[in-house]
């Protein structure tokens, strides 16, 4: 069983300044741990090629990617970093890592409808499950997954997908870009209320959004995931499956105030991927969303690849 791990130095230029959570120290956290462990020994590390604007156009407006690209091009002329929102700021090099990010997702859609590889696990920021059809917020630029998950459908023909996202914050991005096609199913747990303040009434019938309140521990959060993803994802039978992959609901991420650890981690992925085996010949394409708190975060990027590989 083969594992991809796609990322780029491009992705660790993008800084949105002294202090921010979404820091380039994220990737360094988990490529030293997968060293360390010698996982990164059994996976297949790929560099992310650049995403095509008619791919990110499968997810955003063409007037948005137009106005993002301008805006992008002038700060990285400009060599000075602007904000985007409140939230969200872009530095020189933020336009080569949005479409690296992105294209990662892509490429690895690619690869694993292929049969290149079995699953693929991007480890890329800027993070995209915040980015609307037409705005940025939320640390993202462009939607990675949603993008990718398009591609499976409008360029490789496949028929049905699932996005599955566990980060703390709901992904208001990818439901404003998907409510509605039922060719995708997304299924979410997060923390509400919490930024960006939404899902808790989904916006199309094609979402099961589960929003638990703050201090929610694992055994919980599986038993909610058993009960109200697992129905829908088996009755559904995807034929490939899409993760935001956030780890900002770790106990020791001050992000936000959910209670899971590395074993739950480890279970939400072992429930993913059963689905994926008995109804996606085992397709999995996973991109990191969330995960502040680095220990944490590289530990339980761990145990979700470990389980990805078969490990």
């Amino acid at each position: 069983m083969s594992t991809a791990f796609y990322s780029h130095s491009d992705c660790r230029a993008h800084d949105m300044g002294p202090g921010h959570p979404e820091c380039p120290q994220r990737l360094d956290a988990i490529g030293d741990h997968l060293r360390a462990t010698g996982l990164d020994i059994a996976l297949e590390m790929r560099e992310a090629p650049p995403v095509s604007l008619s791919d990110a156009e499968l997810a955003h407006s063409s007037r948005y990617i137009a106005e993002l690209r301008d805006f992008l091009e002038t700060v990285k002329q400009s060599g000075h970093s602007r904000a985007i929102d409140p939230d969200t700021t872009a530095c020189p090099a933020t336009w080569d890592a949005v479409q690296r990010a992105a294209g990662a997702a892509v490429a690895a859609t690619d690869a694993v409808i292929d049969h290149d590889v079995d699953s693929a696990f991007c480890a890329v920021r800027p993070p995209g499950h915040h980015a609307t059809r037409d705005q940025a917020m939320g640390f993202c630029f462009l939607n990675n997954v949603a993008i990718a998950a398009r591609h499976a459908l409008d360029v490789r023909g496949l028929k049905r997908v699932a996005i599955v996202d566990f980060d703390v914050h709901h992904g208001n991005g990818t439901e404003d870009i998907i409510a509605g096609d039922e060719r995708v199913l997304m299924v979410s747990i997060f923390q509400h209320p919490l930024y960006p303040y939404s899902g808790a009434v989904p916006k199309g019938t094609n979402m099961v959004n589960v929003p638990v309140p703050p201090y929610t521990r694992g055994g919980e959060v599986r038993a909610m995931i058993e009960a109200m993803w697992m129905p829908r994802l088996e009755s559904f039978r995807p034929e490939m499956i899409f993760v935001s992959a956030g780890f900002d609901a770790h106990r020791d991420d001050e992000l936000g105030q959910l209670g899971l650890v590395e074993a739950d981690y480890e279970w939400i992925t072992r429930r993913i991927k059963d689905v994926a085996d008995r109804h996606a010949q085992g397709r999995i394409v996973s991109c990191l969303e969330g995960g502040y708190a680095l220990g944490a975060l590289a530990r339980s990027v761990a145990v979700h690849l470990r389980v990805l590989s078969g490990m």
